[in-house]
């Protein structure tokens, strides 16, 4: 498979000002609508977010955020967890969750993931489980739910909460169910990266417990209620105005944003087939589940030299992630033996994102494709 010839072809790992174009009008006259209101900080725009989002992820209550990591700290202030507590959390995933563990004063309790979904090994989950536990805390890495039914029941056997860690997955499903909204706590992120990206940082904590949403929203504003008055310690873990105004413009894409993801997934499958490429492992999207792709993680060998002659053609990649937690330096008190992980460490040695955003064209991704094959023929 080649490209035309002549045609100058880049492929950037993702290409926000595609997605921009087609809203900015609306997006400057949400901006405008906040920056004439003078009210920047929670208000009306954020109550409305909020319910909006809420409806959209099937959750009885919606809690926006300052960022994705502060939805996970503000989620483990709720539920009371802290110095001597556990939480069992995956070694491989985006640092904030397991930082966000040890900034509570609780111990992160790190387990080995799947080879096929890069999620939480259930088995390992269920031998991490001791009288210390006090949460689980799943990840839905890539845009691909953690298998949650296993986790769910041994967490109710334990009788510990579960946090969703569903920053990269805000519309995948599992077994029909939104994911985030399966546990006790559901926590996303508006990085601008993700598919429902602000213009900064932002987050969201999902809910169907009344009394838990009222402690997050309580937390999230430093436990003060009414004003200056402190029942917890809390923090400032509010959104403005302006960016729950932009997202209010965004969200109602993100169904076809996501179709559009969902849509290039498919045709990389079938271009790589077309090309005969056997040396690559490509996602996969388990029967029950919806696969979002925040992120199209294929495996190979020789990734780094593949990552270099992609970089020479022109095209964006990304490694998701380098350095498993239990190789952290932060992380080295913990004691665990440098190969306990052996599927983390594999996965960090040969995973790499390719791009997946919406806007791709047919020829950008054939280029993709092309170039990877070209990768694997010349190096046998």
């Amino acid at each position: 498979m080649k490209t035309s010839p002549g045609v100058d072809v880049s492929v950037p790992l993702l290409d926000l000002t595609a997605q921009y174009r087609p809203i900015r009008d609306a997006v400057l006259q949400a901006v405008t609508r906040v920056c004439d209101s003078q009210r920047f900080i929670l208000g009306p725009e954020v109550e409305a977010l909020e319910q909006e989002l809420g409806a959209m992820l099937e959750a009885g209550h919606a809690v926006a955020v300052s960022s994705g990591t502060d939805a996970l700290l503000v989620a483990l202030m709720a539920l009371g967890v802290g110095p001597g507590d556990e939480v069992i959390t995956p070694t491989y995933s985006f640092f904030a969750t397991g930082g966000c563990v040890s900034r509570v004063g609780a111990t992160p309790v790190f387990v080995d993931i799947d080879p096929v979904t890069y999620n939480a090994d259930p088995d390992a989950i269920a031998r991490a489980i001791t009288p210390r536990t006090k949460a689980i805390l799943p990840v839905h890495l890539y845009g691909l739910s953690a298998d949650m039914d296993p986790i769910l029941k041994m967490a109710a056997v334990a009788g510990v909460p579960v946090i969703e860690d569903a920053a990269q997955a805000i519309g995948a499903r599992y077994k029909g169910r939104q994911a985030g909204t399966l546990g006790q706590i559901g926590c996303f992120s508006f990085f601008p990266s993700k598919n429902l990206g602000a213009f900064g940082d932002g987050g969201l904590v999902t809910t169907n417990d009344a009394a838990l949403a009222q402690e997050i929203r309580l937390l999230r504003n430093h436990g003060a209620e009414p004003k200056y008055f402190h029942s917890r310690i809390g923090g400032n873990f509010r959104i403005d105005a302006l960016q729950a105004a932009i997202l209010r413009v965004k969200a109602p894409h993100l169904p076809a944003w996501t179709d559009a993801r969902r849509t290039n997934a498919d045709r990389y499958r079938q271009l790589f087939h077309e090309a005969g490429v056997t040396d690559v492992t490509l996602p996969e999207e388990p029967e029950g589940y919806r696969h979002i792709y925040n992120q199209f993680v294929i495996r190979g060998r020789d990734r780094d030299a593949l990552r270099d002659h992609l970089q020479r053609q022109r095209i964006g990649s990304e490694i998701y992630y380098p350095v498993p937690f239990h190789r952290q330096e932060c992380f080295a008190s913990l004691g665990h033996p440098i190969d306990a992980f052996p599927v983390a460490d594999a996965a960090a040695t040969t995973s790499l994102a390719l791009p997946i955003y919406g806007e791709l064209t047919d020829v950008q991704l054939r280029h993709v494709v092309s170039s990877v094959a070209e990768f694997y023929r010349t190096a046998r």
